[in-house]
């Protein structure tokens, strides 16, 4: 069983490694959620094309977009 290092290091057992396709040098992003560790093997390019249906509006300029998302 995996234990935690005094560096907060995780030894991820080989076997999970493999059926995840996670090799030495990947980079993974970890999410918490309802008190559970989540690892997930990232991945080149996944989230490619992800909001090619998002419409900019052209008639709100760059400042105003930017007011408006920081609530200015």
């Amino acid at each position: 069983m995996p234990k935690v290092s005094g560096k907060r290091q995780i030894t991820l057992p080989a076997s999970q490694c493999n059926q995840l396709g996670i090799k030495p040098g990947d980079d993974i992003e970890t999410f918490v959620a309802d008190g559970h560790l989540t690892i997930v093997k990232k991945v080149k390019g996944s989230a490619r094309n992800l909001l090619q249906h998002v419409k900019g509006d052209p008639s709100i300029t760059d400042q105003e977009s930017l007011e408006d998302s920081l609530g200015s």
